[in-house]
């Protein structure tokens, strides 16, 4: 499952940081692996409201595969419903 489908990243790039968009529960789940350090490191560089974030862009390839992970974790094919 594409990253894109939950979160976007704005046009936005500037060296070191992205300005990043997001629904609040994709923000909190980003800033659990923030805290935790799940990615090896802290990523976040500023909060700035409820759905935006200043993230590093070097980790945006890490981050990526780890929520593409996530996703592929929680979702099924429709062909095993039956549709």
């Amino acid at each position: 499952m594409s990253l894109s489908l939950h979160f976007r990243i704005s046009d936005y790039v500037h060296h070191e940081y992205i300005s990043f968009f997001s629904d609040h529960a994709m923000k909190q789940f980003l800033l659990h692996l923030d805290e935790t350090m799940a990615l090896g490191r802290k990523f976040i560089l500023q909060d700035l409201d409820e759905t935006h974030l200043f993230i590093s862009a070097d980790i945006l390839e890490t981050l990526q595969s780890r929520v593409d992970d996530l996703m592929d974790q929680i979702s099924f094919p429709l062909a095993d419903r039956g549709l």
